[in-house]
């Protein structure tokens, strides 16, 4: 039994590892295409907090452009094209993210508290993750492209 768990383990560790950059990268990318067609079809349920929160860019077009530039980020994680650019394309997303925090507070924090978010602060919150998974594509994707 613990040589069958063994090699079990083995092969799981294998194909996690043979798969599971692949497989990030992939679900990175079909999140940014998805969030960026939505705004892109004009039924993204963010064009609200987006509005709000940059209320100094003309709308919709600043939506339009975001879709844009998401659904760019989506293929070309997706397809792995010209992953350098892809990634920092995602980080100023990322970035902007994080900027409309600094801009609207209240919208993000209850009672001004940054432990206690809101949806919307939620919602910005888990932009970590995203973060941290790129990084990983990243590190992984170029330092095999040497």
């Amino acid at each position: 039994m613990r040589r069958w768990s063994r090699a079990v383990d083995r092969l799981l560790i294998r194909e996690m590892h043979h798969w599971g950059i692949p497989v990030l990268r992939l679900a990175l990318g079909l999140v940014f295409l998805w969030f960026g067609a939505l705004k892109l079809a004009g039924v993204s349920p963010v064009v609200k907090l987006i509005s709000q929160t940059y209320s100094f860019f003309p709308q919709p077009a600043f939506i339009k452009v975001l879709g844009l530039w998401e659904v760019i980020i989506g293929l070309g994680l997706i397809l792995r094209l010209g992953l350098r650019p892809t990634l920092i394309l995602l980080w100023l997303q990322l970035a902007g993210t994080f900027i409309a925090v600094a801009l609207a507070p209240s919208m993000f924090y209850s009672s001004g508290n940054p432990l206690l978010l809101t949806l919307e602060g939620e919602f910005v919150a888990k932009n970590l993750v995203l973060i941290a998974a790129s990084i990983v594509i990243g590190g992984y994707e170029l330092s095999r492209q040497r």
